[in-house]
């Protein structure tokens, strides 16, 4: 049995990332993936081939360009799933590429099989060919992360219903593509298919689209679904889902409505996966949807077993299991680490993008904090002008009695890289005067940023 400082359960951004600063710090760790190849969910079938296809279509498809030459510019007419998938083969591989030498150039010992806990401090691994070897650690860290919910009222074929991770193998583009589940993966594929002019309609269960969002985000967001033509049917829940002969779908609703379409996108939620670790023999319980709780520090209810990522639940986001795998080794080894979780950016890939840091307007008010606000949208600004932007805007929150930046939220081009800006003056202190006195280059989007805080200087009475 080969012994170990720490031993890691999953290679996706939490278990990379916690593995080599175990090493970083003189430890030795090693790296169990289920699967042959490293990367989890995010390389293979969740965040990089999500966005690798996002950038696809959106160039193909001319959309970027359509506020200067309108709706029906193309760059690629009858764009076919194998345009889209093209791109994704390369990108892939050389991720896979890079995960494996910055693991191999930082001593992080790799196995790949099914990892089980034997005791508290040592597991067995099985291999493809069932040989089973056993390891032993200080430290164990639980980064699974999850995988699609699959109801046994949906009828999954592969290829008319598909979940998360099927969508993006499809052969070909549907016509008429029906979204189970308004969250952020629903929202992300059901605006990426939409930029290809299919007839796109999102589902949801609930009354709202993305409850954690900026409520004012969330509507910019939703005008812009109902401008582009997205069916938005909310606070529906599912009947049944069938099959007809001539290869419709056909989805019945609990309201008496139904939907026909080519194909079904079920997104209704993820399951951590956790029911095959044995973790009965260590003394911890996922709950239902194979989530396992932790503490500020990422330790399970037995000290010396954390867990990172999807399996904790939310942000579930590759940029925040990231992080939270890294905490995890630090503390693990009594090494000080500086993280705030409460500024984890946030960034939806949807088209429009999502992101935001900080405080929204309701977790001001449930504070009891005073705040002011400061809007400036894209089509005002020279840039988005210049690259004919229709939508977007960019959402900051101020105290009234510090002027501090509080928190900021953007829809609409480049939002997921422009939220550092804001993140960085949140996290240093910085208050409303930084934003009135500096120079930003123009034109540029980042110049919404001055504009917003003028906006809201404005309505300030000093």
């Amino acid at each position: 049995m080969t012994h170990y400082d720490l031993i890691v359960i999953g290679s996706g951004p939490a278990g990379k990332r916690a593995a080599i600063q175990a090493t970083k710090v003189g430890k030795s760790a090693l790296l169990i993936e289920k699967g042959l190849i490293v990367g989890g969910v995010t390389v293979h079938t969740g965040t990089i081939p999500s966005k690798t296809l996002r950038e696809t279509v959106l160039f193909l498809s001319g959309w970027r360009q359509r506020g200067i030459y309108g709706r029906s510019y193309k760059v690629k007419d009858n764009i076919t799933a194998e345009d889209l998938t093209q791109r994704l083969q390369s990108t892939l591989s050389y991720e896979v590429e890079i995960i494996q030498h910055q693991l191999m150039r930082n001593n992080v010992d790799i196995v790949h099989g099914h990892a089980r806990f034997k005791d508290e401090h040592s597991l067995t691994v099985e291999d493809i060919n069932g040989v089973v070897s056993e390891f032993s650690a200080d430290y164990f860290l639980i980064c699974v992360g999850t995988k699609t919910r699959r109801p046994k009222n949906v009828p999954f074929d592969g290829k008319t219903i598909v979940d998360s991770d099927e969508i993006i193998n499809l052969e070909q583009i549907p016509k008429k593509l029906l979204v189970i589940g308004g969250g952020v993966i629903g929202m992300e594929y059901a605006t990426i298919f939409k930029a290809l002019d299919i007839d796109v309609t999102i589902l949801e269960a609930n009354e709202n689209l993305l409850e954690f969002v900026d409520k004012e985000i969330v509507e910019e967001l939703v005008h812009h679904l109902r401008d582009c033509n997205i069916h938005l049917r909310l606070n529906e829940k599912i009947k049944s889902i069938k099959k007809r002969a001539d290869g419709k779908v056909v989805c019945s609703l609990k309201s008496g409505k139904s939907i026909c379409v080519d194909t079904i996108l079920y997104a209704a939620g993820r399951q951590g996966v956790t029911d095959d670790l044995s973790l009965e023999k260590v003394g911890i319980e996922a709950d239902k949807r194979g989530r396992i709780a932790v503490n500020e520090n990422y330790q399970t209810n037995v000290p010396h077993i954390y867990a990172a990522g999807d399996v904790i639940g939310f942000p579930s986001l590759a940029s925040t299991s990231m992080e939270q795998g890294r905490a995890a080794a630090c503390h693990a080894f009594n090494v000080k680490v500086h993280s705030q979780p409460e500024l984890f950016p946030f960034g939806i890939y949807s088209v429009p993008e999502i992101s935001m840091c900080g405080l929204t307007e309701k977790e001001c008010n449930d504070k009891g904090i005073a705040f002011e606000i400061g809007i400036a949208r894209f089509r005002e600004i020279a840039r988005g002008q210049i690259i004919g932007l229709r939508e977007g805007m960019v959402k900051m929150l101020f105290s009234i009695e510090t002027q501090k930046l509080l928190g900021v939220h953007i829809i609409g081009e480049g939002a997921t890289e422009l939220v550092h800006i804001g993140q960085a003056v949140i996290a240093l202190g910085g208050t409303l005067d930084y934003f009135v006195q500096t120079v930003f280059n123009y034109p540029t989007l980042a110049e919404a940023y001055k504009v917003a805080a003028l906006d809201a200087y404005n309505r300030m009475n000093f």
